[in-house]
């Protein structure tokens, strides 16, 4: 029986239901049935907390990189934070082969363990006396390398439209690069509104709660759209009001974000009002210069020309972008899944994980070099770039995103 349990662990997850076949044959029992739903609500529980930890984790990186590491940069940031999707696309290739020859559970343990010690080592980068910054990056790395998908790698089936394949592939690609805009939310808070980090971390906290709501009623919905509308046009829908939102998050007007004073030498300061002055001398022997400066840093030369974005833009744009990622998230799955058919997806799977953690790799790089080089007007804009030639890409493909069984004939769409 132990060896028989073993073997169904290397078993394909998606096995050949054929007629004739072994699997066409087996009719699950109670016990199997039962068993089966107690390992998805074991994995529901896990991916849960995972996203906890991650949701706690990236709002803090920021203010925390700063408070153990002077020399960080808002550019270094975005290093920091694909250095987790970097590690998991090392990983992953390793453990699925590892699945592959020895049961499933062996390289899940091994992940978790090499996660829980990451993250020890997380909590503990502030120790040593230098380079604080780069046991950061180590740690994040470590995470993201425990954090691997453990895919079955299977033989590739003929009869998949490869053109479809790669372009859904491109689409989610983009789409996870895209929303790497998580990256500098907290920089840009601090930068925009004055917040401390301490304020940035709770008020983006308050923020990103939220916004995992409104997630959970667009999943909820999208089920009952998609038999309604289809897929395709979900993720055309979704794209949309993502590029809405990114275009409602460029700067306007005539209101420029507060300029960190502490930094300024040489008199190099931006045109004020005498009575700006006047209170921002009056003010200053009254302040505890303990506290930390905030503001835009002046290091940052775009602060001086660039308009705020205004809260309400912020709100308004996150609520928009919070709606069309999930959208976009879901259906690039779920039509991904329909194209492959009944086919052996490991190898498929792969591809999409592998392009999912390269865009989170470059996605942080980009962005934050971007916003800290030219500001957020850039940063924006070329995403909203970005979005456009996705949604051409969307439209030359469209009629090749159909299911397998469609394709073929098998039933009508």
């Amino acid at each position: 029986m132990a060896s028989l349990g073993v073997d169904s662990e290397q078993e394909p997850l998606l096995g050949d239901r054929t007629p004739g076949s072994r699997e066409w044959d087996i009719i699950e029992t109670e016990e199997h049935y039962k068993s089966r739903w107690r390992s998805i609500r074991i994995l529901y529980l896990t991916m849960f907390l995972s996203s906890v930890g991650f949701s706690i984790v990236i709002m803090s990186i920021w203010p925390y990189l700063q408070k153990i590491d002077q020399t960080a940069d808002a550019s270094f940031l975005g290093w920091v934070i694909a250095s987790y999707s970097l590690g998991q696309m090392v990983a992953s290739p390793i453990f699925g082969l590892w699945s592959n020859y020895r049961p499933r559970k062996e390289p899940l343990i091994v992940s978790i363990f090499i996660s829980v010690a990451a993250n020890c080592l997380y909590a503990y980068v502030h120790v040593p006396a230098s380079h604080n910054k780069y046991y950061m990056l180590a740690a994040r790395g470590l995470v993201g390398f425990g954090a691997a998908s453990t895919d079955e790698v299977q033989v590739p089936q003929e009869n998949i439209d490869q053109v479809a394949v790669v372009a859904t592939n491109i689409l989610f690609f983009v789409i996870l690069f895209i929303f790497r805009f998580e990256t500098i939310v907290t920089p840009l808070t601090m930068d925009m509104y004055a917040w401390t980090r301490e304020q940035a971390v709770l008020y983006d906290g308050i923020i990103l709660a939220a916004l995992g709501v409104e997630a959970v009623i667009i999943f909820m919905g999208i089920k009952l759209l998609s038999k309604k509308i289809g897929e395709r046009a979900l993720l055309l829908g979704g794209l949309i009001i993502i590029w809405v939102g990114f275009f409602v998050l460029l700067p306007w007007g005539n209101q420029f974000p507060k300029i960190q004073w502490e930094d300024l030498h040489n008199n190099s300061i931006p045109n004020t009002t005498f009575g700006e002055i006047i209170i921002t001398l009056w003010k200053s022997p009254r302040e505890d210069h303990s506290e930390e400066p905030t503001g835009c840093p002046v290091e940052q030369a775009w602060c001086l020309y660039t308009p705020m974005i205004h809260l309400a833009q912020f709100l308004i744009s996150a609520v928009l972008i919070g709606i069309g990622y999930p959208s976009c998230n879901v259906m690039s799955y779920t039509l991904y899944s329909k194209i492959l058919g009944p086919n052996p997806q490991g190898v498929y799977m792969g591809w999409l994980t592998a392009s999912g953690s390269a865009a989170r790799i470059l996605g942080p790089v980009f962005i934050s070099q971007v916003y800290t080089a030219w500001g957020p007007r850039w940063a924006f804009s070329l995403v909203c770039g970005m979005v456009v030639l996705t949604v051409t890409l969307l439209g030359v493909v469209y009629r090749r995103l159909i299911a397998f069984s469609v394709r073929h004939g098998r039933i009508q769409e």
